[in-house]
């Protein structure tokens, strides 16, 4: 499996950000070709201080390839290129194959 994840700063307007987020971003988002399990959560907190972000998204794909695929689609062009009309603070993305453990 392969992880996106996608951090937030906080952003000028926060009720403007989460309307926006929850009303037109996820939608496309959701239309991703490939696109396995999504979450997201506004209630980002760190163990100690101040947490550096406001929000975070994880979406999964099969593998890396998938997750490229799914990026470079028109779907995935216009979910980057939503990301200006709520984001004013930017966004951190990452990806990665997720390591399974146990005990």
């Amino acid at each position: 499996m392969h992880k996106l994840v996608v951090l937030y700063p906080l952003p000028a307007d926060p009720d403007h950000f989460r309307d926006y987020y929850v009303t037109n971003h996820l939608p496309l988002v959701t239309r991703l070709p490939g696109l396995l399990a999504w979450r997201y959560s506004f209630d980002v907190a760190a163990t100690q201080g101040q947490a550096p972000y406001f929000a975070v998204f994880e979406a999964e794909f099969a593998d890396a390839a998938a997750m490229t695929a799914a990026r470079a689609s028109p779907q995935g062009q216009q979910v980057t290129a939503d990301v200006a009309n709520y984001a004013t603070g930017g966004a951190v993305v990452i990806h990665y194959t997720v390591q399974h453990g146990t005990g």
